[in-house]
């Protein structure tokens, strides 16, 4: 699909990559964005029309679902870290809050965006997940686990939302120099940057977007010899 005119809705849009994908839509030329945020009123970019949305609650969905009938795009961005390992602190918490917000929330907003993407001649949605779909650091494995989920869902979502043409696209990015990740150190991606390349593979009718020469590298390591994920990190 085109980004010329398209109408857009952007989850997690009041910070980080959510801000830098709907400046990029607007620049894009994006007919309408919807920016939707937990508080609206953190919702400051002009040209925007700010939502109220929060991916885990199901009421929000539905109302957000019924009142922007003209989506044609959806851009499922928001997520959240617990920092948490898998055997330290109250690591189940810290999943079941992650799973909540970066799987359950973009399978509940693309369920009850698909009858509308549906009307509008089949669209696109678009799921943020990470490198670490594909491998987990000790540090943040509770994170890791919820995106690997993610990524499945979106596999899944893409085989039953073909007949209906709608693009199911998939981004894998390492670290992006977002809030999320101020405590990495090393290279860091600029959230434009990431929000300009998958607007580009949406365009190019892309599955896929694989941002960064890292999350390019872990791919081809998952087929390696001892593969990837099995590495100490």
């Amino acid at each position: 699909m085109k980004i010329h005119n398209a109408v857009a809705l952007v989850t997690g849009a009041n910070r980080g990559l959510g801000l830098a994908f709907t400046r990029a839509l607007l620049a894009g030329g994006a007919r309408k964005v919807y920016a939707a945020a937990r508080d609206p009123r953190t919702i400051q970019l002009p040209g925007v029309q700010p939502v109220a949305l929060d991916v885990t609650r199901d009421g929000d969905i539905a109302e957000a679902a019924r009142a922007l009938g003209d989506v044609d795009l959806v851009i499922n961005n928001a997520g959240i870290s617990r920092g948490s390992g898998l055997l330290e602190g109250d690591s189940a918490a810290a999943l079941r809050a992650e799973l909540e917000t970066n799987t359950f929330g973009p399978l509940a907003v693309a369920r009850a965006f698909a009858p509308v993407l549906a009307r509008n001649g089949g669209g696109a949605i678009v799921n943020v997940l990470s490198v670490l779909s594909w491998l987990t650091i000790p540090r943040i494995a509770t994170y890791g686990v919820s995106k690997a989920a993610a990524w499945s869902v979106t596999n899944g979502l893409r085989h039953e939302l073909r007949g209906q043409g709608t693009q199911v696209v998939a981004v894998h990015v390492g670290y992006i120099d977002t809030d999320l990740a101020r405590q990495v150190q090393g290279p860091k991606i600029s959230p434009d940057e990431v929000a300009r390349a998958v607007l580009a593979g949406v365009e190019a009718g892309q599955d896929e977007v694989l941002v960064d020469d890292l999350s390019r590298q872990v791919k081809l390591g998952l087929a390696a010899e001892p593969a990837v994920y099995t590495v100490p990190r």
